[in-house]
């Protein structure tokens, strides 16, 4: 592939990640909502020792939880220049191997380009971490699985 072609790769790849990370966002957004009217409805605690006030507050505390880290997420891909040239595995990067490409963004799954299947992964999987800092040509090993690195960009 030239240039062109990985740029439009790479932009495809962080709009996918975007869309995906959105639907999070909007869910957990939502399910934070929720649980923030049913706490609400209940009321103003009905003793000192109201253990379903608390079971809403603890719920409603998770989703706000997810939803900040979702909202992290996707500010991170946000942050992402598809322009940028890779010349090791990095964070961005687009790294083709003999058996698998992967994206080096957040850990959103498969994505399918150009029919082409990319794995999204995060910097904090150890699969990142079996790789990170090689180049082109370079060979890593991971779960017993050897791979070569073909491209990178």
């Amino acid at each position: 592939m030239d240039v062109k072609d990985n740029i439009a790769v790479k932009i495809m790849l962080i709009e996918e990640c975007k869309r995906i990370q959105k639907e999070t966002v909007d869910s957990s957004k939502a399910a934070m909502s929720e649980a923030q009217q049913a706490l609400n409805d209940y009321g103003p605690n009905k003793d000192r020792y109201d253990s379903f006030r608390d079971q809403l507050i603890a719920r409603r505390d998770m989703f706000s939880t997810q939803h900040q880290k979702a909202l992290t997420e996707y500010n991170t891909l946000e942050k992402l220049d598809p322009k940028s040239e890779n010349i090791c595995v990095e964070f961005g990067a687009v790294v083709v191997t003999d058996k698998s490409r992967f994206f080096i963004s957040i850990s959103t799954g498969k994505i399918c380009i150009d029919d082409d299947l990319y794995y999204a992964i995060s910097p904090n999987v150890p699969l990142f971490k079996a790789m990170v800092g090689q180049c082109k040509g370079s060979e890593f090993e991971f779960n017993g699985l050897k791979q070569k690195i073909l491209d990178i960009f």
